[in-house]
């Protein structure tokens, strides 16, 4: 072959993969660690079916998300709690219109290391107690939390600050959202956490379920009382689902562009596939979530193509039911 022949040979050939990769749609999602199981399972299987749309899924964390998404840097937003009212004050700045959709529900788990065989079950009010600002620098050893346990130094490790799940946690627990002490291991990244816990046997740390039920070797979870005479329930896909396991159960939520929906007919088929019910069933439990019922993924698919806006809440609400979710009016 002669090299004017190879060389017109490597340009056509790179002209052709330029074409190729240019052609190939992009849909972009960022936010939650704890959704990202979630949204990294349906991306996988939606792209087996769509071999010309890449889903990039991103774990900024549900704060992290929501500033790329009200820049319009994103398509999807994944969030583990629902958009802040300063969250909604930004799409509005940057005219990003957004609509809401509950995916899954999640027991939040709180846990502790295996070789502890002081902890089986924990109050609430002792939740708080090792959690609320006050504590900081004063409740330091588990004697402190209650008199039955050891003289062992207590050491904590919990969701980032920009994180839904800490959002969630400080309002169910403490009382209120984003409120607690600051002197505790924090990462975005809930595999950091894991290893934190499972390496000490001190620890005491929360995170989604999903990563508990990945790490039952390592991690030892303890079942929760609402108040002292109450039941200690273990946190499970079922406890869940029929709402015994408070106040720690939440729906959790993926938040679509409306531009992004009318412009890359690619988001609206993703979408679609996320929200049909029998995909959803299936691939929110296998990543060890709880799938809404049937109906309520048909409310919400039909929520996406109607293009309804706005969200139903402000803020973290403790113990929503499905129900609630089906029925809260949407406010823009």
């Amino acid at each position: 072959m002669s090299l004017k022949i190879a060389t017109l040979t490597a340009i056509s050939l790179l002209l052709t993969l330029g074409t190729a990769s240019a052609q190939q749609k992009i849909i972009a999602v960022d936010g939650s660690s704890t959704v990202f199981p979630i949204t990294e399972a349906m991306a996988e299987e939606f792209q087996k079916a769509n071999k010309g749309i890449k889903v990039t899924v991103g774990i900024g964390g549900t704060g992290g998300g929501f500033k790329k998404f009200c820049r319009g840097e994103t398509d999807i937003s994944d969030a583990s709690r629902p958009i802040k009212d300063s969250e909604r004050a930004d799409c509005k700045k940057n005219n990003v219109d957004y609509i809401e959709l509950p995916v899954a529900l999640d027991a939040l788990t709180v846990m502790v290391n295996p070789k502890n065989d002081w902890v089986k079950e924990m109050t609430v009010a002792e939740l708080k107690k090792i959690w609320e600002p006050e504590a900081q620098g004063k409740i330091t050893n588990w004697k402190q939390v209650r008199d039955s346990f050891p003289d062992k130094p207590l050491k904590l490790y919990g969701a980032g600050v920009d994180s839904g799940t800490y959002d969630y946690f400080t309002a169910a627990i403490v009382g209120k959202e984003h409120s607690s002490r600051g002197d505790f291991t924090a990462s975005e990244d809930d595999n950091v956490l894991v290893q934190g816990i499972a390496g000490d046997v001190n620890a005491l740390g929360f995170f989604g379920l999903a990563y508990y039920l990945e790490n039952t070797s390592k991690l030892k979870a303890v079942a929760i009382k609402l108040k002292v005479d109450s039941k200690a329930v273990m946190p499970s896909v079922e406890a869940a689902k029929d709402g015994t396991y408070q106040p720690l159960s939440r729906p959790i939520f993926i938040y679509v562009s409306r531009k992004s929906a009318e412009a890359k007919p690619e988001v609206a088929k993703f979408i679609e596939f996320y929200l049909d019910k029998k995909n959803a069933a299936k691939l929110v439990k296998e990543v060890g979530y709880v799938p809404l019922p049937d109906n309520a993924y048909d409310v919400f698919l039909k929520r996406f193509k109607e293009r309804a806006l706005g969200t139903a809440f402000h803020g973290s609400k403790i113990g929503v039911s499905v129900e609630e979710l089906l029925k809260t009016p949407l406010v823009n």
